[in-house]
C-alpha cells in the first residue's frame, strides 16, 4: 500500500478570505465589529497550525458498474451511485484522499460553540472548514501537475454522502489506508473525528472531465462552494 502524506502550513494555501466573508453573510463587504476581530484571531490561530494534513493512495485498477452504481477498487465495492459513476467516466485509476485541519481548530471552535462565545465559535468553525477544502485544493493541484506530462487528467473531488454515494461507505474508504491517516478517525456511525476533515476520490484518465463544483447533482445545501439557490 503506497500513501502519500502532505503537511501544509496556513501560508501554503490559497484561502479565499472574501468567500469566508460570504459565508457569513457579508459578501463584498468588510464585516462589522466584533466579527472582524474574530475573523482576525481566527486566522491568527490558523497561521500557528501545525496539523493540516493530506494523506492520498492511488489505486489503478478499478471497474465502474454504472448500471448498478458501483465502484470496484483496491477489492472494496463502493455504493456510489449511478451519478457519480457517470460523473467518472473515463477514469483508469483513483485517487482516494484523506485531508484534515487538525483537532486545535475543532476544538476550540466546539468549545467557543458550545457556550464561551457561540459567535466567535461560528467563525472559528467555518475558517476550520476552509482551511480543510484548502489542504484538499493544495493536495489536489499538488498531484494534477506531477500527471500532468503524461498526459492524464483528474475529474473533480467528491466525498460520501454527496451525489448520492452512500455515506456508509466512509469506512470502505478508510479500510484503503492504514489506521488512523493525517490523525483522522472514524465514529461508528461514520463522520469523522476531526470534525474539520474531508475524504473522497478523484478520477484519473486521459478522456475524463473535470467539472467545478457541479452544484446541480448535489442535495446538500450547507457546502460552503454552493451556487444554486437553496
Amino acid at each position: 500500500m503506497t500513501v502519500k502524506t502532505l503537511i501544509f502550513n496556513y501560508e501554503d494555501l490559497d484561502i479565499d478570505i472574501q468567500g469566508i466573508h460570504a459565508v457569513l453573510g457579508f459578501p463584498g463587504i468588510e464585516l462589522p465589529e466584533p466579527f472582524d476581530q474574530y475573523l482576525s484571531e481566527a486566522l491568527e490561530f490558523a497561521a500557528g497550525l501545525t496539523e493540516i494534513r493530506a494523506a492520498y493512495r492511488v489505486i489503478e485498477q478499478v471497474r465502474m458498474d454504472s448500471l448498478n452504481g458501483t465502484i470496484d477498487a483496491g477489492g472494496v465495492t463502493f455504493k456510489a451511485g449511478k451519478t457519480l459513476c457517470n460523473e467518472l467516466r473515463g477514469a483508469e485509476k483513483l485517487l482516494f484522499f484523506v485531508c484534515t485541519a487538525g483537532k486545535s481548530i475543532s476544538e476550540i471552535s466546539s468549545r467557543l460553540l458550545m457556550g464561551e462565545d457561540p459567535a466567535k465559535g461560528y467563525i472559528f468553525d467555518q475558517v476550520g472548514s476552509f482551511l480543510t477544502e484548502g489542504a484538499c485544493e493544495k493536495m489536489q493541484l499538488i498531484f494534477e501537475k506531477e500527471i500532468e506530462p503524461g498526459g492524464e487528467k483528474i475529474t473533480n473531488r467528491y466525498s460520501p454522502g454527496y451525489c448520492q454515494w452512500d455515506v456508509s461507505d466512509q469506512h470502505k474508504l478508510f479500510s484503503l489506508f492504514p489506521s488512523a491517516p493525517c490523525g483522522v478517525r472514524l465514529t461508528e456511525s461514520a463522520l469523522m473525528n476531526p470534525v474539520k476533515s474531508a475524504s473522497g476520490l478523484i478520477g484519473i484518465g486521459r478522456e475524463v472531465k473535470f467539472r467545478d463544483y457541479p452544484c446541480q447533482l448535489c442535495s446538500s445545501f450547507n457546502c460552503i462552494y454552493r451556487k444554486v439557490p437553496a
